[in-house]
């Protein structure tokens, strides 16, 4: 998948994993966590692949965080999901990387912080070079180190973990091998002859550590002056020392947010135990992250010093006056809503995104769910990663979901996306098309290994948008129970109708029925008020006797009469009369093949046909028959 903040290649022998995004400073973002996972993924069982190098171009930085912008702007509308699965989905990749069975080589120059470290800090082989600056400095923004900052920060001997994660303090290559953030000093010159040695070799033997710059950190005194069990433990002792190091370190303490600081201490103690894994420090990380913005300062940190940059943050608490029980609840377990390794959410292609498809990707990545979208017109969503073609968004997708004209089109798209899918995958097709081109689609995904659904859908675009749609499902019963929570996030019902190209035909006879029914309701009006009858007593009557139906009662084709409709808006289409003059053309294909008399569907597809090519039809609800029949005598 092309994404233009990360290079992802095979070169030689090693996976290749280049940040791209040098002029912010290589900060993460969601769609580069999505293709650096998707990566992983692909090249753990690739027998091409003996090891994977992560790096990154500019000067600056290898990471030097997370796009924190954007979890702000979020928060601050209210919206806490989309930060929260944000950090679930980056958790996961930090999980993955810290146990992948195959060596992974991070090249860690200039900033390496917060969300750099959870990229390349927990790897096989961390290398650092002259220009490296490692960190955690989250509590200055309202937060605490994450992305298992805390696994590397309880593990550090002595009092260096409480030192780092308290104070933010940058590490040195030096500082970051003595703290357990690095494995290896090698100069920078030496690391383009060593990532070729690697891609060349496949084997991690090529690396052989230099001697680092000589380093400064006091240890003694990080010992004696952070051994506190609260932070006003610490707090005390720094006030208490009359040595420059403890001057300074507690001005910086000055500076940062009280209730950060004193969650990051009570997390480092929790942590450091002997059973202590990547996975309990990514935990209790989620546990702050999930109630951070309702609960702590990260909306206020990160105004004051990425947003407004006034550096003046007003923090909930003094710095001495922290309440635990507010420390507590940042870290009580939550339940169902706890944070899991497993993958949640599924990654779904989607094929054609006008005005149906692109609401319903808009739902399914509203609702969780990893969604790469390709549309001929260039149309994209918010959201949604973009391909460059239908086959590269199908690549490693779970579910394929496509939203087409015709059946010639889908065939066309089936042939391209169904070899690059992987077996095990279904093939959702949600376009109103021929049973014949539905039944064939199934059989050539079936014959690749993968499941196939014909999901034709009722509603309109109204229904795309509010994620009430009806959908008619053809295909197998394990397909459908794969698609199923898609359908809920889509629409309010789907049904199992049998086989493949059942759910077309489904569609089809529904759709009949809703082209002869609207007919004979803009009939009876166009009599009525030839005969004097009130168009609302015609309603009042019809809409509570044996002449009801859906054309009458909820789509009434006679402005200000019932529900609103498409009558009450000129007749902006819901669903266009062209739409409508497909649909009944579907029906009397099938009826033909299937030797079936339909005279009714015949004239409605007649009528339907002389409304959008010969009169003013086109561009026009399907409901707009009426005002057509107001005009015409019987002759």
């Amino acid at each position: 998948m092309t994404n233009p903040d990360v290079q992802i290649r095979i070169n030689g022998r090693a996976g290749h994993i280049t940040l791209t995004r040098p002029q912010a400073l290589n900060a993460l973002n969601h769609d580069m966590c999505t293709a650096i996972e998707q990566a992983l993924d692909a090249w753990r069982d690739d027998p091409a692949v003996h090891l994977i190098i992560l790096d990154a171009t500019g000067e600056r930085a290898f990471c030097a965080g997370g796009d924190i912008a954007a979890m702000y702007n979020a928060g601050k509308a209210g919206d806490y999901d989309t930060p929260r699965s944000f950090w679930r989905e980056e958790y996961r990749l930090n999980t993955k990387l810290a146990e992948y069975p195959k060596p992974i080589v991070s090249f860690l120059h200039g900033f390496v912080m917060g969300g750099g470290v959870g990229l390349g800090g927990h790897v096989s082989h961390r290398i650092v070079g002259e220009s490296t600056q490692i960190a955690m400095p989250e509590c200055g923004i309202g937060f605490v180190p994450d992305v298992g900052g805390t696994y590397r920060l309880a593990l550090a001997p002595g009092r260096l973990g409480e030192y780092f994660g308290l104070t933010g303090a940058r590490m040195g290559p030096a500082e970051a091998i003595r703290a357990g953030f690095a494995d290896m000093f090698i100069p920078e010159a030496d690391w383009p002859e060593l990532k070729n040695a690697l891609a060349t070799t496949g084997k991690p033997s090529v690396l052989i550590p230099a001697t680092p710059p000589e380093s400064t950190l006091p240890e003694d005194d990080i010992n004696a002056l952070f051994a506190g069990e609260a932070l006003q433990d610490i707090l005390n002792t720094l006030r208490a020392s009359d040595s420059e190091f403890a001057a300074k370190a507690l001005k910086t303490l000055q500076r940062n947010s009280p209730l950060s600081m004193a969650a990051t201490l009570e997390m480092i103690h929790r942590l450091r135990s002997p059973s202590l894994d990547i996975r309990k420090a990514l935990e209790l990380e989620y546990r702050v992250s999930h109630r951070i913005m309702e609960h702590g300062d990260f909306i206020e940190g990160v105004r004051a010093q990425i947003i407004d940059k006034d550096r003046t943050p007003t923090w909930k608490h003094a710095l001495d006056k922290v309440p635990a029980v507010d420390v507590s609840l940042l870290l009580r377990p939550l339940g169902k809503e706890a944070w899991t390794f497993e993958e949640t959410g599924m990654n779904i292609a989607f094929i054609g995104l006008g005005n149906m498809g692109g609401p319903m990707a808009a739902n399914l990545i509203k609702a969780g769910h990893s969604v790469t979208g390709f549309d001929v017109a260039g149309t994209t969503v918010e959201g949604a990663r973009v391909a460059a073609s239908a086959a590269e968004a199908a690549k490693g997708a779970d579910v394929v979901i496509t939203m087409l004209p015709n059946g010639a089109i889908l065939r066309a798209v089936a042939a391209d996306v169904i070899p690059a899918m992987t077996p095990g995958a279904v093939l959702l097709d949600c376009s109103t098309v021929d049973v014949e081109s539905a039944r064939a689609v199934a059989d050539l995904a079936a014959a690749a290994g993968l499941g196939a659904l014909d999901a034709p859908v009722s509603g309109g675009i109204g229904g795309a948008a509010a994620g009430t749609l009806t959908f008619m499902v053809g295909g197998s019963d394990e397909a459908f129970a794969i698609a199923k929570p898609l359908f809920d996030i889509m629409g309010q019902k789907a049904v199992h109708c049998g086989p493949s190209g059942n759910g077309q035909a489904a569609k089809i006879c529904n759709n009949m029925i809703l082209g002869v029914t609207m007919i004979a309701t803009c009939e009876a009006f166009a009599l009525a008020d030839k005969l004097g009858l009130d168009r609302q007593s015609m309603f009042d009557v019809v809409s509570t006797s044996s002449g009801y139906s859906w054309t009458m009662n909820a789509y009434c084709p006679a402005p200000g009469v019932g529900p609103n409709s498409p009558a009450d808006n000129g007749y902006k289409p819901g669903f266009a009369s062209e739409l409508m003059l497909k649909d009944l053309g579907l029906s009397q294909q099938a009826a033909e093949a299937a030797d079936a008399d339909t005279p009714m569907g015949q004239r409605a597809l007649e009528l339907y046909k002389q409304f959008v090519e010969a009169e003013d039809g086109k561009g026009m609800d399907f409901s707009a028959m009426l005002p057509r029949f107001e005009k015409r005598g019987r002759g």
